[in-house]
């Protein structure tokens, strides 16, 4: 049985030659899909896709993982990455589908869905920390991806950056949190925040630090919403709902290919 063809990549290569040694395997179009919020106790779960042109015109000054840049850096290469990608989605799962579906099964859910959405339909896809399944084209799960492939930092960017602006406009809407500071990770401010005055519809219930100050702790992760709380039917008519029809609950993720001096991307890699 004949081994497949290894293309090997080295940390000297920088950020953009993953995809460089991809095209020379003869896949044009390598998408990167990266999520923000997973650590976040309130506020929506982003996943994003991009794939970038090849050439100068897909390389942006500064591109990194979205969170070693500063908020001002972020802005400017999110601005760059609509104007240059050749194509790129944004999926947003609000915290009450969270709540009911599970952490997990969202998050999946939410990069399955923004590759499909990409106008331009990748060969090849890289994902940060861990695989998806069920793309019908090779991928890779790349430990730390964000840092090491401009595809998946493109992604992290686009998702980054959506999910601040709507923590900014939450503040508005849900003042006494912080929302606008820390973006719904547990920070000390948000936790007294939390303990002064509870959580509000925003916030995921399936966590423990909410759970806990909201009395619904002893109920299973899935059912700590209070019924009527509201988040899924306001996001679906603002058209904002993602959808996880179709994942599997019992999917988990795989291991990651660390990026070092011989990461081997086998063309058959599913």
């Amino acid at each position: 049985m004949l081994t497949p063809p290894r293309t090997v990549v080295r940390r000297e290569g920088g950020i953009y030659a993953m995809e460089r040694a991809l095209r020379r395997r003869g896949f044009r179009y390598v998408a990167g899909a990266d999520e923000a919020g997973r650590g976040a106790c309130a506020g929506p779960l982003v996943a994003a896709a991009a794939v970038l042109p090849e050439g100068r015109r897909g390389e942006i000054d500064g591109l990194t993982d979205s969170k070693l840049l500063t908020p001002a850096a972020r802005e400017r290469i999110y601005a760059e990455v609509v104007e240059r990608a050749l194509a790129y989605a944004v999926v947003i799962i609000p915290a009450a589908e969270v709540d009911l579906r599970g952490l997990h099964v969202c998050n999946l859910a939410a990069m399955r869905r923004a590759l499909a959405s990409l106008s331009t339909a990748p060969e090849y896809v890289l994902t940060d920390g861990f695989g998806v399944d069920g793309l019908g084209v090779p991928g890779l799960a790349v430990w730390k991806g964000d840092q090491v492939a401009a595809c998946v930092a493109a992604a992290s960017v686009l998702a980054k950056v959506t999910r601040d602006r709507i923590m900014v406009e939450l503040d508005d809407r849900h003042p006494g949190y912080g929302f606008a500071e820390h973006k719904g990770y547990i920070t000390a401010e948000h936790t007294a925040a939390l303990e002064r005055q509870g959580p509000c519809p925003e916030h995921r219930f399936s966590y423990v630090n909410v759970a806990t100050v909201s009395g619904r702790i002893g109920h299973p992760p899935r059912t700590r919403r209070p019924a009527g709380l509201g988040g899924i039917e306001s996001m679906a008519r603002a058209g904002q709902l993602g959808s996880t029809v179709g994942v599997a609950l019992g999917e988990r993720p795989r291991p990651s290919a660390s990026v070092g001096e011989d990461v081997a991307m086998e063309g058959g890699v599913g």
